[in-house]
């Protein structure tokens, strides 16, 4: 996800070179805002439609064909014609469907300035942000997909007897696929990429609220030359999800978003064909910081850990475990960067956070904010919308933040950072782990071998030694516990993708 960033300093990689970068397009026009099937434009089979909103302003910026069951029925029956044997998909080589995720690739950089002021204007994140971390990975991810379409065999196996076994890792079949609004372009990639490398078909339902980037992909999806069924993108909001995961002919479903909602998709997915599922789901983080760091460091990197994306983070280092030698030090330095960071247009080159997606989050935080308050945290800084208009949040920060708080144990998904103090190793570890979530965890220190014993026994899925947020397509992502199962990224995330067949061939032997 952040791979541009992983190769920096967390101070550096917050420290945009503005000048370098291309100027973004404020108003983007937005062509395509219908359901895509079969390589073509559709309006909803019910006449519907919804608004896509700016969460800066809160005013229209486009209507959007609202699909239902009808429409992914017949985006469903377009997938399956699609991966029908001896169709173009089916009898097209490897390296040919490698070539077309390329091409894709190709399309995307292309239009990247494009894109990148899309999401913007949709999602609200900075299109410096946009550009150069969400833009750049959906390129990235999708080069390393497309490198696997060719080279995801299976092996010979010596089996006893005259016989000669191997394995065959075939496509599961038509896919279909949910993604959430706070990284619209980029998980659209990352669900795209293997299952498309491995020669499966799509039905992609883009969260109702951030549409027009997965939208615009579409018709470069199109463009690119896959053939018509191949990747059919259906906007909608939760009829659509539950006519996808109930539909018969889709053989797997992969989901991000909340844990509440992948639980009935897990649940749902079983009533009908025991569809094989892929879960990333929800978080609440812990980030450790012990007393012997590098204290303007360990400040950056917490304060990038949770405010990095407007905090609209799964992952966020939503808990920051300070030790008690240096908690006072770090609240107050922790509450003086909050207070600095620059909120507003998210198309103003020096904006550090732009709003929250909508107003149900923007109300959903506030109240998170006031529960702390009333439990007896400390807010230091923040704690109120910002302006006037859209739906912004003050960065803020709570010290004194005690386990069994709510705002300790539930995602809250908004730039509110809650620092808590601790004394020794052995306590943090088991309070980090003392949570419904497992989906990332980061220490901070300058000691290795305290590092890799608390390391191993963090019970997550990505663990950060002194750093956050550096993720890339080579490496696998995913939780232990209520934050999912199965990985993306990596040859792991490609697994989920296909079936494992065993052949055995009788071995004719000579007359004795």
């Amino acid at each position: 996800m952040f791979r541009s960033i992983a190769k920096q300093s967390i101070r550096t990689a917050q420290k945009v070179h503005y000048s370098s970068l291309p100027a973004p397009e404020p108003n983007p026009v937005v062509n395509y805002t219908g359901i895509f099937i079969n390589n073509e434009w559709y309006k909803s089979k019910s006449g519907k439609t919804f608004e896509t909103l700016n969460p800066s302003t809160g005013e229209v910026i486009a209507e959007v064909q609202e699909g239902g069951k009808a429409d992914i029925d017949f985006a469903v029956d377009a997938a399956n014609e699609a991966f029908r044997l001896g169709s173009p998909w089916r009898t097209m080589d490897p390296s040919q469907r490698g070539r077309l995720l390329y091409k894709l690739a190709d399309l995307m950089e292309r239009d990247a300035v494009y894109l990148a002021s899309l999401e913007t204007l949709d999602n609200g994140k900075p299109f410096s942000m946009s550009l150069t971390v969400d833009v750049q990975a959906s390129i990235g991810t999708l080069r390393y997909m497309a490198g696997w379409a060719d080279k995801n065999h299976g092996k010979t196996i010596p089996l006893d007897g005259p016989y000669f076994a191997y394995t065959r890792h075939e496509p599961v079949g038509v896919c279909g696929q949910i993604i959430p609004w706070n990284f619209p372009l980029l998980m659209l990639a990352w669900k795209l990429g293997p299952a498309l490398a491995t020669g499966n078909t799509i039905i992609l339902k883009p969260a109702e609220q951030t549409p027009l980037t997965a939208l615009y992909t579409a018709q470069l999806i199109k463009e690119a030359g896959f053939p018509p069924g191949v990747v059919n993108i259906v906007p909608g909001f939760g009829e659509a999800g539950a006519a996808l995961v109930a539909n018969r002919k889709v053989e797997k479903i992969a989901f991000t978003g909340s844990t509440e909602v992948g639980m009935k998709i897990q649940q749902a997915s079983g009533l009908h064909n025991l569809k094989r599922t892929t879960l990333e789901l929800g978080g609440k983080s812990p980030n450790i910081i012990l007393s012997d760091v590098d204290m303007e460091y360990a400040v950056e990197a917490a304060h990038f850990g949770l405010f990095f994306n407007m905090g609209q983070c799964c992952c966020a280092g939503s808990r920051t475990y300070v030790q008690d030698k240096i908690y006072d030090e770090f609240v107050e330095r922790s509450a003086e960067r909050a207070a600095k960071r620059k909120v507003g247009n998210p198309f103003d080159p020096t904006v550090e956070q732009g709003p929250q997606v909508d107003k149900e989050q923007q109300d959903r935080i506030l109240k998170m904010i006031e529960t702390g308050k009333k439990q007896g945290a400390k807010c230091v800084v923040g704690g109120e919308k910002h302006g006037d208009k859209g739906y912004f949040v003050k960065p803020t920060v709570f010290a004194d933040v005690k386990d069994n708080m709510t705002i300790a144990r539930e995602e809250i998904f908004g730039p509110v950072q809650q620092i808590l103090r601790f004394k020794d190793i052995e306590e943090v570890i088991e309070r980090a782990n003392d949570s419904d979530y497992g989906l990332a965890a980061a220490v901070f220190t300058k000691d290795i071998d305290k590092a890799n014993y608390i390391v191993q026994g963090l019970r997550a899925g990505t663990v950060w030694v002194n750093t956050y947020n550096a993720l890339g397509s080579q490496s696998p992502f995913g939780g232990y516990k209520s934050s999912g199962h199965g990985r993306e990224n990596g040859p792991y995330g490609i697994e989920p993708y296909t079936e494992v067949k065993s052949v055995i061939v009788k071995i004719p032997q000579k007359n004795s």
